[in-house]
């Protein structure tokens, strides 16, 4: 049964939110602050985290920003209405999905079935490949690895997060041709995605942190202005 972490100091939101998941067949469980959220995940190794950024002592970035150190897991923030900024910064920091409050609890499971949808495997496993195949490209110095959700860079390995590998995997199959934010918006997140084409450059911006960090001459991320991205060879 997937298990379901949810973490926001209204006691009255999270009862709801686990009534609902609940009776759409989830198992969940809920704490009130950062510093328990942090000891249940650990405790219940939760299959995906529902976050409040506004939690009192350890904020809801402070949680997001410590299990990032060590887990992919994903994460759906719950931010106020019109806080750009936070979302932003919830994005940068490794959230997969932001919803805004007040929320509807159907908005919220759809959220929920839509990153899972994307999520699989072991994440945190990145020793383990799989024998090449469709789910593996390469080029010289990059073997980006669907099975495992693993990056490897003149022999570095990363652990990609779900979004961020659906992104650069769907670029990187397609090799120079153009996609505008709206198209990868579709093919990545879905058609029922409501969020905006800057999550796009969020998580490209969070791409070319790890691409950067070696030389790649036949290879590229590039940004066309105006238009969007594409992975570009030689």
């Amino acid at each position: 049964m997937t298990k379901i972490l949810i973490v926001d100091d209204d006691p009255h939101i999270n009862e709801l939110v686990e009534i609902y998941f609940s009776a759409d067949g989830f198992k969940t469980f809920s704490c009130l602050d950062g510093e328990t959220a942090l000891e249940k995940f650990d405790q219940v190794k939760p299959d995906l985290v529902i976050l409040d950024l506004m939690l009192p002592g350890k904020s809801g970035f402070d949680v997001l920003r410590i299990l990032r150190k060590t887990s992919d897991v994903p994460v759906i923030m719950l931010t106020a209405r019109g806080d750009t900024l936070d979302q932003v910064v919830g994005l940068e920091l490794g959230a997969d999905d932001y919803v805004t409050k007040p929320f509807e609890p159907k908005e919220l499971i759809a959220r929920v079935k839509a990153v899972l949808r994307r999520t699989r495997g072991d994440l945190g496993s990145i020793d383990k490949r799989q024998p090449i195949d469709d789910n593996v490209v390469e080029y010289p110095g990059f073997i980006l690895d669907k099975n495992n959700y693993s990056l490897q860079l003149e022999g570095r390995s990363y652990s990609l997060p779900p979004k961020e590998m659906e992104l650069l995997f769907f670029l990187a199959k397609n090799p120079n041709h153009v996609f505008t934010r709206e198209q990868l918006l579709e093919n990545i997140w879905g058609f029922d995605y409501l969020g905006e084409s800057r999550t796009v450059d969020v998580h490209v911006k969070r791409l070319r942190e790890k691409l950067d960090k070696t030389e790649h001459p036949g290879w590229n991320l590039v940004t066309v202005w105006s238009v969007g991205y594409k992975f570009e060879t030689s």
